[in-house]
């Protein structure tokens, strides 16, 4: 339960949310401990944790602390990867990265491989990061390097939002989100890749408008709206804030996970 009584249907906002990125988040190292580095850095920031919060992390961080680093020097490419690498003009070790990442290419032109990633989303080049990606302290001769997203974001949420509410005694829900472009629109946005706690979708098929006409086919991707300004707030370069909380909604607890946001590949006319 959220500190207020939870609306009937599930989820309610108000006029206004607070959105607020943590400053001071170390470099994370692999092994590092997140929950731990979370209540550390709010306690700094001077931060209190109230039920019904959904904390925010960028999946970089969570990657760093599940080390999910690779180095494309030890990766060999298949003749796939060759054969696909010069067709879009990219390192065929990255274009092996990204085919192990995926279950489908959907998209490929100079420079870009847009596929279906293994956590069943549509993706440019499986996800895979070149910014800011190396370890603290990278081997000599090693690299160049890339991070991979999570293998597994939504139990990366539920662990962090367990010891979340066991430090603080609050019921949150925990988001873990990525950047991502989208068919005839410029520019990235923030979307969730891992949820814990929060609807990922609001149902609206059956409310009505303000003229009393039936909805019939809204519903509302909730996390997704969520981790967009939470990533606005947190930034994609130089920032360092890779931890943001918002607080304002009114929800049930959920145990959805991230797969609710998904469209059926059947149904999905860009796949």
């Amino acid at each position: 339960m959220t500190a207020d009584e939870p609306p009937s249907s599930g989820l309610s906002v108000g006029s206004e949310l607070l959105v607020r990125a943590i400053r001071g988040v170390p470099t994370i190292r692999p092994g590092d401990d997140l929950a731990e580095i979370i209540a550390s850095s709010l306690v700094d920031a001077r931060v209190e944790l109230a039920d019904g919060d959904v904390v925010v992390l960028a999946s970089k961080i969570v990657s760093r602390a599940e080390d999910c680093f690779v180095d494309l020097n030890g990766v060999s490419p298949t003749e796939d990867a060759l054969r696909l690498g010069a067709e879009v003009d990219k390192d065929p070790r990255l274009v092996e990265l990204i085919l192990r990442e995926s279950v489908g290419i959907s998209r490929k032109t100079r420079g870009a491989l847009i596929v279906r990633h293994r956590l069943g989303f549509i993706a440019a080049n499986a996800g895979i990061d070149a910014s800011n990606a190396a370890p603290i302290y990278p081997p000599e001769g090693t690299g160049p390097w890339v991070l991979i997203l999570p293998r597994d974001p939504d139990a990366s949420a539920r662990r962090l939002r367990t010891a979340l509410g066991e430090r603080f005694s609050v019921d949150v829900a925990v988001m873990i989100t990525d950047s991502w472009g989208r068919p005839f629109r410029r520019g990235t946005v923030g979307f969730a890749l891992g949820i814990a706690g929060l609807p990922p979708v609001w149902d609206r098929r059956g409310s009505t408008d303000r003229h009393g006409r039936v909805l019939e086919a809204t519903e509302i991707a909730v996390a997704d709206s969520v981790a967009a300004v939470a990533d606005l707030v947190a930034g994609q370069a130089d920032e360092g804030r890779p931890l943001t909380i918002v607080r304002g909604l009114r929800f049930q607890l959920s145990q959805d996970s991230s797969e609710a946001l998904l469209r059926d590949a059947v149904d999905d006319l860009y796949a």
